[in-house]
């Protein structure tokens, strides 16, 4: 995706399309703490209505603060902390993590991401790991809650955990340190999750992520992506890669006929708690 120039005072009037010029007001808002819809509205040289459209817009998909005549940014790109993401979580989360444990084979190296639906594939990795034919599997994560949600698998698995710089709120490690690492493997199978997944990329509010996704997805040879239904038909900062990309999408809940219809087109599979 091609570099966006913020747009800064003095600048002439610019006319752009809505998603660049949200984009604009984002990277505005990594360099200044406040922006105001007025002037927002004489630099894009559009409606003041058209402004509070996009903050609103971009509030709504939790990647600013809203306050009265503008915005301001909020911290990690606005994603909540792990904890507070796995306490509102969807109902039916964890058959996500369910249905992707079912796709992980006897002897099968998996690289498993940081996340709130992501994390829910730990359990049921822990429950099935004794009746997979002995056979004992590898599993690379970054996310130390993936591996305390499987328990004690010692005896049957070997789990990699990733060096790297930790982040407390993610309850994770990343940098170029977790990056090199995963680059040493080569994987059977990853899973990896977005905050946000559109009609042609999906997307994620945590820039560090991103790289930590894109490094598990050079290195395995299918890559599924989890996420919940709310996830569908919205965008988040910084876009992992295509859909075309993917192997397939585990989800909760059946998204839109259209999408539906565009993963098949796209060769892209799909399971659900509802059926495939």
């Amino acid at each position: 995706m091609p570099l966006i120039r913020p747009v800064f005072a003095g600048d002439t009037a610019l006319r752009i399309g809505k998603k660049q010029r949200q984009q604009s007001i984002l990277q505005e808002l990594n360099l200044h703490p406040h922006v105001r819809v007025a002037t927002l509205a004489q630099r894009f040289d559009v409606a003041t209505e058209t402004i509070r459209r996009d903050l609103d817009a971009l509030s709504a998909n939790g990647l600013i603060t809203r306050e009265f005549g503008g915005a301001s940014a909020r911290p990690m790109d606005g994603q909540p902390n792990l904890a507070d993401r796995q306490s509102s979580a969807v109902t039916g989360i964890s058959d996500i993590g369910r249905l992707a444990a079912d796709l992980v084979q006897p002897g099968d190296v998996v690289m498993i991401d940081a996340g709130s639906t992501v994390a829910q594939l730990g359990p049921y990795l822990g429950l099935n790991g004794g009746i997979l034919g002995g056979i004992r599997r590898t599993l690379i994560t970054n996310c130390y809650a993936v591996v305390q949600g499987m328990g004690d698998v010692s005896d049957r698995d070997d789990v990699v955990m990733c060096p790297g710089q930790f982040d407390p709120r993610e309850n994770a490690v990343y940098g170029s340190d977790t990056i090199d690492f995963l680059r040493r493997f080569h994987a059977n199978i990853a899973f990896i999750g977005a905050s946000g997944i559109a009609s042609d990329v999906f997307s994620d509010a945590n820039r560090r992520a991103v790289a930590v996704k894109r490094a598990m997805m050079e290195r395995a040879d299918a890559t599924w992506l989890m996420v919940d239904h709310s996830k569908f038909d919205h965008s988040a900062l910084e876009s992992i890669a295509p859909l075309d990309a993917l192997t397939g999408i585990i989800t909760d809940l059946l998204p839109p006929a259209n999408f539906i219809s565009q993963l098949r087109d796209a060769g892209i599979k799909l399971m659900t708690a509802q059926g495939q």
